[in-house]
């Protein structure tokens, strides 16, 4: 194991969900701290490789080509942690869904979201929503996932990125920071049709109504900027 994975390993651990049970403030404040703790262990190389990526997904103006606020959400059917078929038409049966996309397990910014989601679960739940997360990794690492934080909304599995794809939200990763990130031993996915193309979702939240049609969403390009779980309670709220 590299000194690199051992170090990226210590961040995913320290500020996974123990860190989000313990630290106070909002999900925002949680996430600032965890990149404060971070920069003094990160090379001034690898700050410019991930700056430097982070400003070319701004300039792609990837978040206004998503959908929006007023757009009906394409039906879509994913798997479950154990496998189970899951369907977007069946849940908005029963009232409306949130759907958050994370990156996946390796992403400490996505264990401090995922974790504080669940802690927001019972208020979400009371004002007749359902939540579920969605990222690019397989059934077995959602079901890790899920088991970690002992979450109890539906972590699905979007392989290829095609529910995140429809709703305009994969980005390609530059060469240099995929690089970086197996250096760090991150699984990243690629491209079904193209071996050397690596992508992954913008940590987007949608509020959906009844009706398939989004009325809240949260859309950053910066993975550690993430929708405060009180914002989302307060948009299901308003339906």
């Amino acid at each position: 194991m590299t000194a690199s994975f051992r170090l990226f390993s210590l961040f995913a651990l320290s500020f996974g969900l123990s860190a989000a049970l313990n630290a106070q403030g909002s999900l925002q404040q949680q996430l600032d701290a965890r990149t404060k703790a971070a920069e003094g262990q990160i090379s001034p190389t690898v700050k410019k490789t991930m700056a430097e990526a982070l400003q070319a997904l701004q300039d792609q103006n990837i978040t206004q080509h998503a959908l929006q606020v007023g757009d009906r959400v394409p039906s879509f059917s994913l798997p479950n942690a154990v496998g189970d078929e899951i369907a977007l038409a069946d849940l908005l049966e029963q009232g409306p869904v949130v759907v958050t996309f994370y990156r996946g397990g390796w992403c400490p910014y996505c264990n401090l979201q995922l974790a504080m989601l669940q802690q927001y679960l019972p208020a979400l739940n009371k004002a007749g929503a359902q939540l579920v997360a969605i990222s690019p990794e397989s059934p077995d690492q959602a079901l890790s996932v899920r088991e970690k934080h002992e979450l109890e909304f539906q972590v699905l599995s979007d392989d290829n990125n095609d529910v995140a794809r429809w709703f305009g939200i994969v980005y390609q990763l530059p060469d240099d920071l995929v690089q970086q990130y197996q250096q760090w031993g991150i699984p990243l996915h690629h491209k079904r049709d193209a071996a050397d193309a690596y992508e992954l979702p913008l940590a987007a939240t949608y509020v959906i109504d009844r009706q398939g049609i989004v009325r809240w969403a949260f859309l950053n390009a910066d993975y550690t900027q993430r929708a405060e779980p009180r914002d989302i309670v307060a948009a299901v709220e308003k339906l």
